[in-house]
């Protein structure tokens, strides 16, 4: 078996963290579909942004929109929806094989809305409709004022998978957004049943900031590379504690489906580390990894899988964060920083797709 096939039953869904026309009409999303496992896909603004910028295949379209007198922004939603509503019809066999729990495809609201909880829930439904296929997710941050458009949307029936999460704080408001959202729906007698969402916690860009913090005291700490694994072996504990719950059980009875955690930012910073660490010591049954071409490239080359490498490491998850504090590093200002700053490479990303757009003549 090869390596992806073995991390998959092992209980990850291996979602891709591109996508381009590049790639869909050149048939490599099918090949990953058919030949390494791939059952997924995710988006966000920065990658639209280096697929449309760095393409011939969009300038066609884009003039076409232009002589029809629409602006960047309304050529930069036609242009990422088309690619979404086709990744979504190849994605359709595993979508139904799967039993509607992969063959997802994510597309993002609009950057600018982190912090507009009406504007992103608006956003967010007006994108569902024009895509209009039912294996899509809207991506919404974890923001405070994401946290209630993330409950709205799931209670008017929209897949949402939950992007920027840092903490396991959050990440347990995130949960209770989505029960608060099905909740709802099951007290007016709708359907659970085809309500599916993730929530994608971010890994490597924790270890990026607080390695850079224990260098900055000046010796070589043992805890280097240790937090954002052990970030996400919390969360995965928080999920667990959740899906046990009481309140829970309710509305699976109901038919309601996991919000499954997703370990995004998986492609490592710091070369000095295995390329592989944040997908070999993030397996446990419903998880999903999304991950860059390069990182799923390095697993197939040489990740050792080792079957559940959560499960087992809640204690010592623990003891990481308490020397950790011990060592001075305030855990709570590292996320707050970088969740401000996931919003902020987003938006810069999405201006300079619209400005690249602008440009063409």
């Amino acid at each position: 078996m090869s390596n992806l096939s073995q991390l998959s039953d092992a209980g990850v869904s291996i979602w891709l963290d591109d996508l381009s026309r590049d790639r869909l009409q050149s048939g490599s999303l099918q090949e990953l579909i058919d030949n390494s496992s791939v059952v997924g896909v995710t988006t966000n603004p920065s990658i639209f942004s280096a697929a449309i910028s760095g393409s011939t295949l969009y300038r066609d379209d884009i003039l076409a929109l232009k002589a029809e007198g629409k602006n960047a922004s309304e050529i930069v939603t036609e242009l990422t929806t088309s690619d979404v509503r086709q990744a979504c019809d190849l994605f359709m066999p595993t979508f139904l094989a799967s039993h509607q729990v992969d063959g997802r495809v994510s597309i993002e609201v609009d950057p600018q809305l982190a912090y507009d909880t009406s504007a992103t829930v608006e956003r967010g439904l007006y994108l569902a409709g024009l895509v209009n296929r039912p294996n899509l997710l809207i991506k919404v941050p974890a923001t405070m004022e994401g946290l209630p458009a993330i409950e709205e949307l799931t209670a008017q029936g929209i897949s949402v998978n939950v992007t920027l999460i840092f903490s396991v704080e959050r990440y347990q408001l995130v949960m209770d957004a989505y029960l608060r959202g099905l909740e709802r729906r099951l007290g007016k007698g709708e359907s659970l049943k085809d309500i599916h969402s993730v929530a994608s916690f971010f890994v490597s860009r924790i270890d990026a900031e607080i390695d850079k913090q224990l260098d900055a005291k000046g010796e070589s700490s043992p805890l280097r590379g240790a937090a954002a694994i052990a970030n996400a072996h919390l969360a995965y504990e928080a999920f667990l504690a959740v899906i046990g719950s009481d309140r829970w059980k309710k509305l699976e009875a109901a038919g309601a489906n996991y919000q499954r955690p997703l370990w995004a930012s998986t492609g490592v910073k710091d070369k000095a580390y295995d390329s592989t660490r944040y997908v070999i010591e993030l397996v446990a049954q419903y998880c999903v990894n999304t991950m860059p071409e390069g990182t799923l490239n390095e697993v197939r080359s040489h990740g050792v899988v080792r079957g559940d490498t959560i499960s087992s490491q809640f204690a010592a998850a623990k003891k990481i964060f308490t020397d950790l504090a011990s060592a001075g590093i305030i855990f709570q200002s590292v996320v707050a920083h970088l969740e401000d700053d996931g919003v902020s490479k987003f938006e810069k990303a999405w201006v300079e797709l619209l400005a690249n757009v602008d440009a063409v003549a």
